[in-house]
């Protein structure tokens, strides 16, 4: 499976300010992958196989300002995020059960509250739904590391952090991609944009509204949380979801250990979406 976020059969979702790119896979219930920001749709090129291999309609979007996808919007992150999906969502024809990565997890929670019509369920990976304790030198050291002048090579050399655990096999050339794409001025303002106007406190309050069955599947050394597991027995109790922590895995399980993602996914999909 190709690393780069680049396919043959990209599509494009229009929006107001521009178009959202999207790849389409198979055929039955729709699934919708949406990955963490600063990564590329082909995060999830070794889970989606499987979920196609399942008998899913499988969609792998890329995020506003990444990969594919145009650079001229004015809002990012969680929020305008989860507009996208529910467009996007609409489009194909629902419901659709979400997989959404860290700051898709936060827009998956927002899109099932808003819209519980359009969504079957929530697969959160590695997620961010409400603001991590944070001090002020803390803040701005990654405001100044994420600044647009310099966030390809910052974010290429931060990568491996986030992978903490067993690495992709083909981690390198995957890195190489993401490191590509943010070169691009344009991506790399887009990006920086994404960093800066994120806020996870809108997911935070729309918990409580989610009525879609969710599950929570977080690596056991995520280094974005000072504890994984209590936060994603958090994310579960908040959402009555069961929760999965995948061993020797980082921010992106999905990527890191594929087998034990899909043996987690799978069986929640059989639930969330009957294939008749």
């Amino acid at each position: 499976m190709n690393a780069t976020a680049s396919s043959t059969d990209t599509r494009f979702l229009d929006r107001s300010e521009g178009r959202v790119a999207y790849d389409v896979r198979g055929d039955g219930p729709l699934v919708v992958l949406v990955p963490g920001m600063g990564e590329l749709r082909s995060s999830y090129r070794f889970l989606a196989p499987e979920l196609v291999a399942a008998g899913y309609r499988v969609v792998s979007t890329d995020l506003r300002g990444h990969g594919d996808s145009d650079t001229g919007f004015s809002a990012y992150g969680d929020e305008a995020t989860a507009g996208d999906v529910v467009a996007l969502i609409a489009e194909l024809g629902g419901p659709a059960v979400v997989v959404g990565n860290s700051l898709a997890a936060g827009s998956a929670v927002i899109a099932a509250a808003e819209h519980p019509e359009l969504i079957a369920g929530l697969a959160l990976v590695g997620p961010f739904v409400r603001n991590p304790p944070v001090g002020r030198f803390t803040a701005a050291l990654f405001r100044a590391m994420t600044a647009p002048a310099w966030i390809a090579p910052v974010w290429k050399a931060y990568m491996p952090v986030l992978y903490a655990g067993r690495k992709p096999v083909d981690f390198a050339e995957y890195r190489r991609a993401v490191h590509t794409a943010l070169r691009r001025l344009s991506y790399g303002r887009a990006f920086s944009a994404t960093t800066r106007q994120t806020d996870h406190a809108p997911a935070e309050a729309a918990l409580p509204r989610v009525t879609a069955p969710a599950l929570v599947v977080m690596g056991d050394r995520d280094p974005d949380f000072r504890d994984p597991a209590g936060e994603a027995r958090w994310i579960g109790e908040a959402l009555h979801a069961p929760v999965v922590l995948i061993e020797d895995a980082g921010h992106y399980p999905q990527a890191q250990q594929p087998e034990a993602s899909a043996a987690a996914v799978l069986p929640f999909l059989a639930e969330a979406l009957p294939r008749g």
